[in-house]
């Protein structure tokens, strides 16, 4: 074997090296920048939509709830309990209204939500949306 054939094997090892190494940070970036968005729809007309809300492993859709509250023209919300019996009781100045009237109702991606806020446990991407309605799952 050559010395010069020598030195381009070293190179193309050096180079699928230098690729591999690329490839790897721009996974772990993806993982890291990975996001949630938020939308709320109060129900008369107008709604808001927050996106780029961080995600982590295990983020709730009280964990993204708080991270809004920080944004400009964030939202305020309250809500009553914990763990898995965590109720809304208000998004920004709208409250739910009671039994048989309008409430927050709460859907990821297109699916009514069949836990808590606080334990409802989300995915890269997903959408939280928020409904202020009268109808369960409408």
């Amino acid at each position: 074997m050559t010395r010069s054939s020598c030195l381009t094997r070293r190179a193309a090892a050096r180079l699928l090296v230098a690729v591999l190494l690329v490839a790897a940070a721009g996974d772990g970036a993806k993982a890291q920048s990975a996001t949630v968005r938020l939308v709320i729809d109060y129900g008369d007309g107008a709604s808001k939509t927050i996106t780029g809300l961080p995600w982590a492993k295990s983020s709730t859709v009280l964990d993204v709830m708080n991270a809004a509250k920080s944004r400009p023209h964030g939202i305020t919300f309250s809500y009553i309990g914990s763990g898995a019996s965590a109720f809304l009781t208000h998004i920004d100045d709208v409250a739910n209204e009671g039994g048989g009237k309008k409430n927050w109702q709460l859907w990821v991606n297109t699916s009514y939500a069949d836990k808590s806020l606080a334990v409802y446990e989300l995915q890269p991407s997903d959408v939280v949306f928020w409904r202020f309605t009268v109808q369960e799952g409408k």
